[in-house]
């Protein structure tokens, strides 16, 4: 099979295109035919060298599958050759999903929802199960609360929009003007261009001084030493970004906050849940770019780019029967939908 091997740590062009034997399904796991993977910033960290302890190299990274059963191992009794599924494979446990193939565990792996595309299933996978998780079983948003989601227009920040209102939440988001109309279009009730004004004041004029009741940060800096400034009493900051740096949090141990540090875990409950909301179009994941996995380089370099005009998810084709537009795709080309 295909696959996009790393042999070494570094830029984009660490990747290289090869053959490798198809792997085979033991005890309880699944060969899946990957119709499609997509780029998370989860991604690009382990390709730069972030966690070298957790990635023996040579690897196949990728953190996302969409695609068919191919083929059951003993024991397997959740599905059969010719389903369709989604899932995220297990992180820093074996190989990824950029390849044509990949094994996984049954109890991981979800039926993928009828109604999204092998793109747009890929592109929810991780963005989903980490928004639900940070959400609804650490944040514990409810009915009526109010949340600050930084990041609005990215991967997880759009999803993590519809999924709060879904909840019934009030959804404040930092974005740049440029990307309003997107953040509306998710469901965000007040945008903050956090270009032109702090945040911080912004949901202080906002909320009458009150603050939040939740912050989720997807951008890291000095965001969880901030964010109290901008939370009610008894309020909840959420974090997906490594900790890289001190934090002085001070003004938290005053607003008697609780600070929850989300590193996803794999399981079929979740994308459940998540096909649950697509299915009754409360949820749906928007890709920006689709690539070709021979171009998995140049996705990877247009998502770290700062300015990369990305709205949503880059999506990586692996299967040109996953979506109409892909037949189109040739090498260096993406698609911007």
């Amino acid at each position: 099979m295909k696959a996009m091997m790393l042999n070494s740590f570094g830029g984009p062009e660490s990747f290289e295109l090869c053959d490798v034997p198809k792997p085979v399904p033991g005890t309880g796991h699944i060969l899946v035919r990957v119709h499609a993977t997509s780029i998370n910033p989860l991604d690009y960290q382990v390709r730069r060298g972030n966690y070298p302890g957790y990635v023996p190299l040579p690897a196949i990274t990728g953190h996302d599958v969409s695609g068919v059963v191919e083929e059951v191992g003993p024991g397997v009794t959740a599905f059969v050759p010719g389903d369709e599924v989604w899932y995220t494979p297990q992180i820093f446990d074996g190989p990824g999903s950029y390849a044509e193939y990949h094994v996984a565990a049954q109890n991981i792996v979800g039926k993928k929802p009828a109604s999204l595309s092998h793109l747009e299933a890929a592109s929810l996978s991780l963005v989903g199960g980490t928004a639900w998780e940070a959400l609804t079983v650490r944040a514990a948003l409810k009915v009526g609360e109010s949340i600050l989601i930084h990041g609005g227009a990215g991967g997880v920040g759009h999803v993590a929009i519809q999924l709060a209102k879904a909840i019934g939440a009030k959804v404040f988001t930092t974005v740049s003007e440029a990307n309003f109309e997107f953040a509306r279009s998710m469901g965000a009730d007040v945008l903050i261009d956090y270009k032109k004004e702090d945040y911080v004041d912004a949901i202080l004029r906002e909320t009458e001084g009150r603050g939040v009741d939740v912050v989720f940060d997807t951008i890291g800096g000095d965001t969880l030493s901030r964010s109290p400034d901008a939370l009610a009493q008894l309020g909840r900051v959420v974090t997906i970004v490594d900790i890289a740096q001190p934090q002085n949090l001070v003004e938290a141990w005053g607003k008697n906050a609780s600070y929850h540090f989300i590193f996803t875990r794999q399981n079929r409950g979740k994308l459940d849940e998540l096909s649950t909301l697509v299915a009754r179009g409360q949820l749906r994941p928007h890709v920006g770019a689709v690539y070709s996995l021979a171009d998995l380089a140049l996705a990877h370099a247009r998502l770290e780019s700062p300015n990369n005009g990305l709205q949503g998810k880059i999506a990586i084709s692996v299967a040109a029967s996953s979506h109409p537009a892909t037949a189109e795709l040739s090498s260096g080309e993406s698609h911007d939908l």
